[in-house]
């Protein structure tokens, strides 16, 4: 073993450069070790001294001085200056393909390709630092800020569970997603074979539906009130409801109408039950409501995907109505009837998959 002069680090006696600090290890540390193992031997090791008494010869000044000469000729030979030279050679560390090949653990040098462990700081064969090695490859990045230009948008495919089941990429322009593409979308029957457009505009990204049977839903924000329109359609649990405001009528010389809406009642909530078609209904006063599982006015006790207390309706001072999700486990979605941006992070609802958008 050789013991590094400058760290103590014990390295093998084939190595050149230390394993702990990188500093080059001396080589005629190497011989040493052995003189001082012959003369626990005995005697033996005083022959051995007499051949170093051969420096007596050097007092003729002649050999000496020859003596001299062959002694640094050594010295230079272990200080491998040829590594030096080597060392720029890391211009051909622009080839680092034995780099790669060391996934399984070792790390390859890209200089001399001798396979050291993962642990190592410097390469035990021409001491070159494997970290500056490692960094090489830094100039694939170059390949990232192309990406970045190219702004790439995706959607995942959430499971029920949160996790995620696919993607796609969706491609620059207008590209229109349905069951007919296969892929993520295909085996949903709730999907509609053409369902929504995407449409990449520069660095926004929007999407519309494109008239389907079943809709498409945006995931509303925790406690972001979403304004409603009248016949606007929302989702909670497996519940699909409908907003629809009560127009008021105006008195004919005093006389109200048959049928009119109670004063204090700015609208109703219907349950949609199929095409054209809805169920209970549920008048929405001024001062609003609360709906969820458990607590509020409106009540769902047979959804179990309809939290405790889940979301909320309130009027507005301009007579407008918002809904609220009240931060329920699977969230509040709302139809979209229009083109509507999207931002990194929504949650789109087709058929019965959520799609994730990722910008």
């Amino acid at each position: 073993m050789i013991t590094c002069p400058k760290c103590s680090k014990e390295n093998q006696d084939h190595y050149k450069f230390c394993l702990g600090c990188g500093a080059e290890l001396p080589r005629d540390a190497a011989p040493k070790p052995f003189a001082p193992r012959t003369p626990p031997h005995g005697m033996k090791a005083v022959p051995a001294q007499r051949p170093a008494a051969a420096p007596a010869a050097a007092q003729a000044p002649a050999p000496a001085s020859v003596a001299v000469h062959s002694v640094p000729r050594p010295a230079p030979a272990p200080a491998p200056e040829p590594a030096p030279a080597p060392a720029p050679a890391p211009v051909a560390v622009a080839a680092p393909a034995p780099a790669p090949a060391s996934a399984g653990g070792d790390v390859s040098c890209p200089q001399c390709g001798h396979v050291n462990s993962p642990n190592f700081k410097f390469c035990a064969s021409c001491g070159l630092p494997l970290g500056k090695a490692a960094a090489a490859p830094a100039p694939a990045p170059a390949a990232a800020p192309a990406a970045a230009a190219a702004n790439p948008v995706r959607l995942t495919v959430l499971r029920a569970d949160g996790t995620e089941a696919g993607s796609y990429d969706v491609p620059a322009g207008n590209t229109t997603v349905g069951r007919d593409m296969g892929g993520i979308f295909g085996g949903d029957n709730y999907l509609s074979p053409q369902h929504a457009t995407l449409s990449r505009k520069g660095a926004k990204v929007f999407v519309k539906d494109v008239g389907t049977t079943n809709g498409t839903y945006l995931k509303l924000k925790r406690e972001a009130p979403e304004p409603l329109a009248a016949g606007q359609m929302f989702r909670i649990g497996q519940e699909i409801l409908r907003f629809e405001s009560l127009a008021t009528q105006p008195a004919v010389d005093g006389v109200e109408h048959m049928g009119s809406p109670s004063a204090g009642y700015v609208g109703r909530i219907a349950m949609v039950t199929g095409r054209d078609l809805t169920g209970n209904a549920y008048p929405l006063p001024e001062t609003g409501v609360h709906i969820g599982r458990e607590r509020g006015h409106i009540l769902f006790p047979e959804d179990g995907y309809v939290s405790g207390l889940h979301c909320s309706l309130t009027k507005q001072g301009d007579g407008g109505v918002v809904l609220t999700d009240l931060g329920s486990s699977n969230g509040t979605f709302v139809r979209i009837d229009d083109e509507r941006e999207l931002h990194d992070g929504d949650v789109l609802l087709m058929g019965q998959q959520l799609f994730r958008v990722n910008m």
